[in-house]
């Protein structure tokens, strides 16, 4: 097992990662180790481009219609007197 100690570590960050890891039911060093995980697990995953992660989280609510795709207009600001 590895070892490996922070240095300089602001007194926030280290409060914040006490509060975290008492919501957790953790001790700093586990939450530490579950944080550190996580974040190497996700290094080597291809990061889903925004419109595509919308589409797959309204995916099953379904819409009556397929939307047009805009492209290369300009942005008009929404008019509501009409």
């Amino acid at each position: 097992m590895a070892q490996f100690v922070v240095r300089q570590l602001e007194e926030s960050v280290k409060r914040r990662l006490q509060r975290r890891a008492k919501r957790n039911r953790r001790s700093m060093e586990e939450e530490v180790r579950h944080i550190l995980r996580n974040a190497a697990k996700e290094e080597g995953r291809p990061v889903e481009k925004l419109g595509s992660r919308i589409a797959a989280r309204f995916r099953k609510v379904g819409l009556p219609r397929a939307l047009p795709e805009v492209r290369g207009g300009r942005a008009q600001p929404a008019d509501f007197d009409e």
